[in-house]
């Protein structure tokens, strides 16, 4: 059966990447006055928020098999409540961007107010980037010790066994 533990890092890296990019492009679309800047900023914000509900759907269904105890668990909740505000902010900047296009009002201050929720949404994604890989790199939350040995199965046990004759 899959093991969802690893699909959750696989996912995580492909919003913080996409909303990063689409929040500079939307910064060189308002300091250059280029249309394509800003296109590729929005559509770069719907991926990256699609991206944002992938990856906290993957890590609720990963957080599933992790025991909470300690330090470890005060790791998992100040992720788990940094991605849940993450995923709050970046639906609702991505809905404001949306409708502002929709309506063509994303100019003058609804274009600066729109950029400023963004850059909010970026700051709260790279502080849920930062947690999980606290819980990562300082509690090695998800990561199993494989010395390469594996398991003696019944015939390795066997020939241990004849040996000891």
């Amino acid at each position: 059966m899959f093991d969802f533990n690893h699909l959750h890092p696989m996912i995580v890296h492909f919003p913080i990447a996409l909303l990063f990019i689409g929040f500079l492009a939307d910064a060189a679309g308002i300091i250059t006055k280029k249309e394509f800047f800003s296109k590729a900023g929005f559509y770069l914000l719907i991926l990256g928020t699609l991206g944002v509900a992938a990856a906290y759907l993957s890590g609720d269904l990963a957080g599933e098999g992790v025991t909470e105890a300690g330090t470890l668990k005060q790791a998992l909740e100040n992720h788990e409540d940094a991605a849940t505000i993450s995923l709050w902010l970046m639906t609702g900047v991505a809905v404001v961007r949306i409708a502002l296009v929709l309506l063509k009002k994303y100019t003058g201050v609804y274009k600066w107010a729109a950029f400023v929720l963004l850059l909010l949404g970026v700051a709260s994604i790279t502080r849920t980037g930062y947690y999980g890989g606290e819980l990562f790199y300082k509690h090695a939350a998800g990561v199993t010790l494989d010395l390469g040995f594996g398991n003696l199965d019944s015939q390795n046990s066997e020939s241990f066994e004849e040996d000891d004759d």
